[in-house]
């Protein structure tokens, strides 16, 4: 098994990198699924939200009210630490479940927004990191998303900045250009996974 970190910026088209990985075969892990899967209504930690952020946070039908949380969280830099510590040791423990069932001859891709700010960097055998300039990022949350600038920077300043994100990386994909040009890049860098992955297999026989 050959553990990858994956991850970028909001904006910066890591799902479509993703995508592409697991049409090479890869086995995904989608911490933005994890997240949805922990919250769940009965979950210890979606009672723990509601305690610590009062019942406005949990909807009608017993699901978490996401915007009600996030106009919380975004806000204040306190509350989202406050969540995090909540969720993101749910969420390692689920990624860590279904890492083991991927099997031992998997190229496993945790694929995380946060990869960086949750310290999981440090567990993966290799880290790459899709990046575009800020202005880009803007650029398309405005497009796809709807955002005012304003709202698109406010969000891209609640993560980790592209200097530590490519500080943390082993590799760097580029995504300022066609999607195409993104279908050739993603491929090079599968078959260095590939690669690295039959060289670990070697070394451990």
């Amino acid at each position: 098994m050959l553990t990858v970190g994956l991850t970028g910026g909001i904006g910066s088209g890591k799902s479509s990198v993703s995508a592409l990985l697991a049409s090479h075969g890869a086995v995904i892990i989608d911490y933005d699924k994890l997240a949805r899967d922990v919250v769940e209504p009965g979950s210890p930690a979606l009672q723990a939200i509601a305690d610590r952020f009062g019942p406005g946070v949990i909807a009608p039908d017993g699901t978490l009210d996401r915007p009600a949380l996030g106009a919380v969280v975004f806000a204040d830099a306190d509350a989202r630490k406050d969540l995090e510590g909540i969720t993101h040791p749910a969420i390692r423990d689920l990624a860590v479940q279904r890492q083991v069932a991927a099997g031992e001859d998997a190229i496993v891709i945790h694929d995380n927004p946060l990869l960086v700010e949750m310290g999981a960097a440090a567990y993966c055998e290799v880290v790459i990191v899709v990046d575009v300039p800020v202005e880009v990022q803007v650029e398309r949350l405005k497009s796809t998303r709807g955002m005012t600038e304003d709202e698109a920077l406010a969000r891209i300043a609640t993560q980790a900045s592209r200097e530590v994100r490519t500080g943390a990386a082993d590799l760097v994909i580029d995504n300022t250009g066609p999607i195409d040009e993104l279908d050739s890049i993603v491929g090079g860098i599968w078959d260095e996974l590939v690669l690295r992955a039959a060289g670990k297999d070697s070394t451990s026989n």
